[in-house]
């Protein structure tokens, strides 16, 4: 009984992560949790462990009598994630390179094969999450409890703005994704390497060529700074 019951919550959590982050389910629309719980056949109190799971992780908000929303985007939103993205990215790579362990290099190259697959063949939204775990991945790598509860929400507004703006392929985004699949090689690369340097700059690279996609379909209206760029400092 107890297995069937955390069996169901880890499929609700999978559900309701990636159904947020394709935008199956709009930023701040409300969750129906009697529907949830129906469909799921949890409990109150289990299916509010999920969600709690996921407010703790920034895919929901929870109020007090009134229920759990799926987290805003706003332009504020907008604004703070180009600002801070370039800065975090590079953080957790150069870390990565630091501290990953052999099992999680490992992860790291079937999450990349994954990823491969979805851009082969996959929707919009299977690359968005095959994206989404590489990443993860490198999150996991980096081990700082400062830098996991702001990566993970990066992550989640990098899926949720990409998917936003997506358009069907054109040759240049089918360019931009080569590329961009090349640069995950080349941070496994540096990651085994425990070439942090190399991995520092392979965060500017590829930060850089993310803005440079969502720049495609997207520049926010009123958004007083770039569109967060990074350059590499020559140390002193």
């Amino acid at each position: 009984m107890k297995d069937a019951s955390k069996r169901k919550k880890t499929e609700l959590f999978g559900y309701l992560k990636t159904a947020i982050m394709t935008l199956a389910l709009r930023p701040g629309a409300d969750l129906d949790e009697s529907k949830l719980s129906e469909e799921f056949d949890l409990s109150r109190t289990p299916l509010r462990e999920v969600l709690r799971q996921l407010a703790g992780q920034g895919y929901v908000d929870l109020r007090e009598n009134r229920g759990a929303r799926v987290s805003e985007m706003s332009h504020v939103t907008l604004r703070d994630f180009f600002l801070a993205a370039p800065m975090i990215y590079g953080a957790v790579l150069q870390l990565a390179a630091k501290n990953a362990t052999q099992t999680q290099i490992d992860d790291l190259k079937e999450a990349q094969e994954t990823f491969k697959a979805a851009l082969r063949s996959g929707s919009s939204a299977d690359r968005a999450m095959a994206n989404n775990r590489f990443h993860e991945i490198t999150g996991e790598m980096a081990d700082n409890i400062y830098l996991a509860p702001s990566f993970q929400r990066l992550l989640i507004d990098h899926a949720r703005i990409g998917m936003t703006f997506y358009r069907p392929q054109t040759a240049k985004m089918s360019e931009n994704l080569s590329e961009a699949s090349a640069q995950h090689d080349a941070i496994i690369a540096a990651i085994e390497a425990g070439d942090e340097m190399a991995a520092a700059q392979l965060a500017i690279d590829h930060w850089n060529l993310s803005r440079d996609q969502i720049e495609l379909f997207v520049m926010p209206a009123g958004l007083d700074v770039p569109l967060g760029t990074m350059t590499r400092k020559t140390p002193a």
